[in-house]
């Protein structure tokens, strides 16, 4: 799947234009899981894996159903939380040391691993080791590609934070909901929905 449709699944996911309500309510889902993530070093090294588990979880049923978020979605994470936790701890660790010997070897661990929630979804069975070699094995031959649709969204920030810096919460929604659709498209799970499955 090229790069433009993948994008264009995420903007049809999110309702396809930016005050579309699945849009809004993705915004909010996004600035209630960094908020919480970022509100603290200690309260982030905790919830950074639970918390970001729910907000991939979340955006990767949107991509599957086309339906409203259920916010309290976002703390789904705590229902496993031993293994959401070693998620995020281990793969920041890792993709830590990884940059400490340069720059970019923790660039490639950090696409490397950008799988482990999506796979966590899939397969609550899988423990924290189980995700990332998971990950690793899929994101072989992709990193590059979801490198590059990354670097897509600069332009998109740059015109979200000239109002000051709001818009940037459109573009957030908009990166995950790209990034749920990726999975999608390096896995084989790239049927559409029907109009009916959506209105149910």
């Amino acid at each position: 799947m090229s790069r433009s449709e993948i994008k264009r699944k995420a903007r049809e996911q999110l309702g396809g234009n930016i005050f579309a309500t699945p849009w809004l309510i993705a915004i909010l889902v996004a600035l209630i899981g960094n908020a919480i993530v970022g509100v603290s070093s200690f309260i982030s090294f905790i919830f950074i894996g639970p918390i970001t588990f729910g907000l991939s979880s979340l955006f990767l049923k949107q991509a599957r159903d086309r339906k409203k978020m259920d916010v309290a979605g976002l703390f789904d994470g705590f229902n496993d939380f031993g293994q959401t936790f070693l998620l995020g701890f281990l793969s920041t660790l890792f993709i830590a040391l990884w940059s400490m010997l340069f720059v970019i070897p923790g660039i490639v661990k950090t696409y490397s691993y950008s799988m482990i929630y999506y796979i966590k979804a899939d397969h609550p069975e899988y423990d924290w080791k189980q995700c990332i070699d998971e990950s690793r094995r899929i994101m072989n031959g992709h990193k590059m590609e979801l490198f590059i649709q990354d670097l897509s969204f600069i332009g998109w920030m740059i015109v979200g934070s000239l109002c000051f810096g709001i818009g940037t919460l459109w573009v957030t929604a908009y990166m995950q909901a790209a990034k749920a659709q990726f999975y999608r498209a390096i896995t084989g799970d790239t049927a559409d929905v029907t109009e009916e499955a959506v209105a149910a």
